[in-house]
């Protein structure tokens, strides 16, 4: 009777496997269910595995992309209230009977509704007008000619004697920005001013989008009220 023997199993050390998944990287390719029996500590210290970094990576984005969501939402209310508020102004100036009421809707929305500190409606007339402040167009073109031409919103931090001309002595030191438009149609027919006391507020016109807009509808309005207001080309 022959005498079989069972070879022994062989042990492979560390080094060994090391060696055989070198050789085969694709071998957890090919063995997957074996991934979730593996055991890899995590350092203490800055080194990370890839996976970690890019989760790491890709939690920050989400991070970021929220608050860029949150950002974009906060402006396009902001912009919905703005137009909203735009919109009662407009709709108000095509509904006045009156002088009297084209100038007190302005107004009375640039400091209630747009919470605006300073506001100067100056209009242009050689003849006195029943309410508002009105001045001559050569009064006009003599202390502020150049914020008249160009027919865009001028913004920014303005000479002492504009300030002191749109917002009158008293106010005018307090404002530190200011945009200006003037009332141009057909004619030139006056100017609107709005102030803040931050330098900063008005330095762009981008923000002052609505103030062109209140302009072009006030300008096309006044001449039908103003009977002693005579257009200046």
């Amino acid at each position: 009777m022959t005498d079989q023997r069972q070879d022994p199993p062989v042990t492979l050390d560390s080094e060994t496997v090391a060696a055989y998944l070198r050789l085969h990287p694709e071998f957890f390719v090919d063995h997957e269910e074996l991934i979730p029996e593996l055991r890899i500590p995590h350092l203490p210290g800055e080194a990370v595995s890839l996976v970690e970094r890019q989760v790491k990576l890709l939690r920050e984005r989400n991070i970021e992309m929220r608050h860029r969501l949150s950002q974009l939402m906060d402006v396009a209310r902001d912009n919905d209230r703005l137009f909203d508020k735009t919109r009662r102004l407009v709709l108000d100036l095509l509904d006045a009977a009156s002088l009297e009421e084209v100038v007190s809707a302005v107004d009375d929305s640039l400091r209630h509704e747009f919470q605006v500190p300073f506001v100067s409606l100056i209009l242009f007339s050689e003849s006195a007008l029943p309410v508002g402040r009105w001045v001559s167009i050569a009064e006009a073109h003599q202390a502020i000619g150049g914020l008249l031409t160009g027919g865009k919103t001028i913004c920014g931090v303005l000479r002492p004697h504009e300030l002191a001309y749109l917002f009158g002595e008293d106010q005018g030191p307090q404002v530190g920005s200011a945009a200006v438009v003037a009332l141009t149609h057909q004619g030139l027919h006056g100017v609107l001013a709005i102030g803040s006391p931050d330098p900063q507020h008005y330095k762009s016109s981008l923000g002052t989008l609505f103030l062109g807009y209140v302009a072009e509808v006030l300008s096309r309005v006044l001449p039908r009220f103003a009977t002693p207001l005579r257009s200046v080309r």
